[in-house]
């Protein structure tokens, strides 16, 4: 029987022998950044910093500044193409590759030959948590091109032994078709592409334990983690749906989730979590919810030193069921610091809104959340729009009290009264990459 680790001494070592070997690391990668790179050099001059002061634990990083992505895209955009943030020479990159843009100009990122072994070695060990073995026949729904994830995950699966099949984010009918045809047993995806292939299988009379899938990998958006949509994944394709999460920035598959399923791992011998508080940028009590800042202790040509994630994660450093020392994310990514909204007072985060209406048969698993402004009563609004489950129907008395049922789950799960608005079945657009269920109409108006 296949061991439960690619790589048990790491993956299960000590937490003080990790946190001294993330101190060794963290002072060569500092020492390297001053030395070698005029952008860490002029930041953390501004700062007061010319040298790599003692460092010798994790916790040292936290005598340099937070980095932004705003920063690094004004680094390029100053210096056309990469910026001067890289600390080895353009002719020892092999590979660029960029974010996705969602929310601003693409950030783009370079390896040298090292990282690309580095960021492979990783993924080999992430994907192998998530339950991937030799023989496995992996289909990867994550796009290709220049995003970081499809090209990524296809080579570490490939390197594990399994056979790959890179239909990428597109071709809706071809993955249904290797889905029935050639009983893949592994699926890459975001959670919205996922829940849409599931959708599809049903309506065409397709039984899930008629597939050959038996794990379900998902990242790219929040969602894996959120028990209705889980579920709905889970039921749907008949599969163990595993959270995965990774950045453009520093490695796009950095943290699984095993079959423990209490939380996405971080690997932390080659990059320190810490969570900070939005506001104050102090760490949070262990437990509590805050952004998730990351230190690159691995990189070789754009390593990153406290980068803003911007994603919100509750931090636990406890042994796992599975297992492993390193630190985890029970319950993922909550969401997105800029996700949060703000209501009348009242603040809640869109996967709260999933939780809801995903957990409600009579609804299919797509919604919008549509904020806008009445300058009437100079207050904001929020409507979710929902769709009925397909073969449902419901009109008058029915279809008021199914209403009320929808918004009393809302106010349970969010804590704000939201209107609910049914549309026809199958209007609400699928995403196949990243979705976009908020749309905020208040923006014109300068709110």
């Amino acid at each position: 029987m296949a061991s439960v680790y690619l790589d048990p001494e790491i993956e299960t070592l000590p937490r003080a022998a990790l946190g001294k070997l993330q101190g060794e690391k963290l002072a060569r990668q500092v020492e390297r950044v001053l030395r070698l790179s005029p952008f860490y050099r002029r930041k953390y001059a501004a700062a007061g910093i010319v040298s790599g002061l003692a460092i010798k634990h994790p916790e040292d990083i936290r005598k340099f500044p937070i980095l932004a992505k705003a920063e690094l895209r004004e680094a390029q955009a100053a210096k056309p193409f990469f910026g001067d943030i890289a600390t080895v020479p353009v002719g020892d990159f092999i590979e660029t590759l960029s974010t996705t843009g969602t929310t601003g100009r693409p950030f783009h990122c370079v390896w040298t030959k090292n990282d690309l072994a580095y960021t492979h070695a990783v993924m080999r060990r992430t994907v192998w948590t998530m339950g991937i073995r030799p023989g496995d026949i992996v289909q990867n729904g994550f796009a290709y091109g220049l995003f970081v994830a499809g090209v990524n995950v296809h080579l570490a699966c490939q390197q594990l032994g399994c056979l790959v099949v890179p239909i990428g984010a597109t071709n809706t009918e071809r993955h249904l078709d290797y889905l029935t045809g050639l009983k893949s047993t592994i699926l890459f995806a975001t959670p919205s592409f996922a829940m849409y292939l599931a959708e599809r299988l049903k309506e065409a009379g397709i039984a899930p334990e008629s597939l050959g899938l038996r794990i379900g990998c998902f990242g790219g958006e929040p969602g894996t983690a959120v028990p209705a949509t889980r579920t709905k994944l889970e039921e749907g394709l008949g599969i163990d749906a595993r959270d995965y999460y990774g950045l453009a920035e520093i490695c796009p598959g950095m943290s699984p989730e095993c079959e423990a399923k209490d939380g996405i791992h971080f690997c932390e011998d080659h990059l320190i979590a810490e969570v900070l508080d939005p506001e104050t940028k102090e760490p949070v009590a262990e437990g509590e919810t805050g952004v998730l800042v990351v230190t690159d202790l691995s990189r070789e040509a754009m390593p990153l030193l406290r980068y803003w994630t911007n994603d919100l994660v509750r931090l636990s450093t406890e042994r796992c069921a599975c297992g492993r020392t390193h630190a985890r994310a029970p319950g993922g990514i909550v969401g997105r610091g800029d996700d949060r909204i703000n209501l009348k007072g009242a603040k809640f985060y869109p996967t709260q809104v999933e939780n809801a209406v995903r957990a409600l048969p009579d609804l299919a698993p797509e919604f919008r959340i549509v904020l806008d402004h009445d300058h009437a009563r100079h207050s904001d609004t929020c409507t979710v729009r929902v769709e009925l489950a397909p073969g449902k129907t419901a009109a008058g008395a029915a279809l008021a009290a199914l209403i009320a049922g929808v918004e009393a789950k809302l106010k349970a799960e969010t804590g704000s009264s939201l209107a609910v608005e049914i549309v026809p079945t199958g209007s609400l657009e699928r995403a196949m990459t990243k979705s976009k269920r908020v749309v905020d109409n208040r923006k014109p108006h300068g709110r």
